[in-house]
C-alpha cells in the first residue's frame, strides 16, 4: 500500500467511523476501488489498526467525561457510598462492551474473510437503514444518559454485535439500540462514541497483535501509521459534527445516503466493474 492509498482510506475511516453509514463497509469498497485485495489479511489487520486513530479522537473529546467515570469508577470500588451515576455508566460501559468482545474473539476468522464480501456490504447497508427508520418511528427519546440502567446497556451491548457486519455501522447499531430503549438521540450518541472505545481499542490492538507480519509484508507499517494519523485528526471534526447534528435532526438523514451507496455498488458488481472479494 503506498502512503496515497493510505491517506485516501484514513480520511474515509475518519469521516465514517462514528456516521451511522458505517466505516467498515466504505473502506471495504473505497479499499476494492483502490485495487487492494479486501480479504487479505494485512488489508484486513490495517483496516481494524486505523480505528485506533478514530478512538484516540474520541478519547480527546470527551477526556473530562472519560476521567471523571474512571474516578468515579473507581472511588466507588473503594467506597459504596460514592456509588452514584458516574460509577453506574462507568459499569454500564464496561458490561455493554463484553458482548462484542466474545462474538468478535469467536468469530473473528468469519468476520475477517467470508463477511469481507461487498455482497454483504450492500444488503447490510439496506437492512440496517430499515432498522434505523424503525428505531426512529418508535422511539420515544424521553429519557438522558442520567437515566440509563443496566438493562439499556446490556441491550446496546448486544446490538453492537451486529457492527462486526461490514455495512450494518457500530454507530448505527448501537444509536438506534438506545432509540430503542427510550433514551434521546444526545444520550443515545454518547453511549454509542463511550461504547466504541474499549470495542475498537481491543480491536485493532489484537489485530497489532496477532497480524504484525501481515502488515509488515503487505501494507507496511508506514502506511498504517499514516493512515491512523489521518483518521484520528478527521474523527475529531466528525464527532463534533454528529453531536451537533443529533440535537437537531433524525439520524434517518443518513437513510438515503446508504441506501443510494448500496445500489451504486450493487449495480457495479452486477456489470462486473469490480467484484465482491
Amino acid at each position: 500500500m503506498n502512503l496515497l492509498q493510505a491517506i485516501i482510506l484514513g480520511l474515509v475511516e475518519g469521516i465514517t467511523e462514528f456516521l451511522p453509514v458505517s466505516s467498515t463497509g466504505h473502506l471495504t469498497i473505497v479499499e476494492k476501488l483502490l485495487g487492494l485485495q479486501v480479504n487479505d489479511k494485512g488489508v484486513t489487520a490495517f483496516t481494524a489498526i486505523i480505528q485506533v486513530g478514530a478512538i484516540i479522537a474520541v478519547i480527546i473529546y470527551f477526556w473530562r467525561d472519560i476521567v471523571r467515570l474512571v474516578a468515579a469508577w473507581f472511588r466507588g470500588l473503594a467506597n459504596r457510598n460514592a456509588r452514584g451515576q458516574d460509577y453506574r455508566l462507568a459499569w454500564f460501559v464496561i458490561l455493554g462492551t463484553i458482548p462484542i468482545g466474545i462474538v468478535g474473539l469467536l468469530g473473528r476468522h468469519f468476520i475477517s474473510g467470508p463477511l469481507r464480501n461487498l455482497w454483504v456490504v450492500v444488503v447490510a447497508l439496506v437492512v440496517w437503514s430499515a432498522v434505523m427508520w424503525f428505531a426512529e418511528r418508535v422511539a420515544l427519546k424521553q429519557r438522558s444518559e442520567a437515566k440509563m440502567n443496566l438493562t439499556d446497556a446490556i441491550f446496546i451491548g448486544i446490538v453492537q454485535c451486529f457492527s462486526l457486519v461490514p455495512g450494518v455501522s457500530r454507530s448505527g447499531a448501537t444509536i438506534s439500540a438506545g432509540l430503542l430503549r427510550g433514551l434521546d438521540r444526545v444520550a443515545a450518541t454518547r453511549i454509542s462514541f463511550f461504547l466504541s472505545i474499549p470495542a475498537l481499542i481491543a480491536a485493532g490492538g489484537f489485530e497489532a497483535a496477532t497480524s504484525a507480519s501481515d502488515i509488515s509484508a503487505t501494507v507496511g507499517w508506514g502506511a498504517t501509521a499514516v493512515g491512523t494519523i489521518v483518521s484520528l485528526i478527521v474523527a475529531y471534526v466528525s464527532i463534533a459534527w454528529l453531536l451537533r447534528l443529533v440535537q437537531r435532526h433524525p439520524i434517518t438523514v443518513f437513510i438515503w445516503y446508504r441506501v443510494a451507496v448500496a445500489i451504486v455498488v450493487a449495480l457495479l458488481l452486477a456489470f462486473g466493474v469490480i467484484t465482491a472479494t
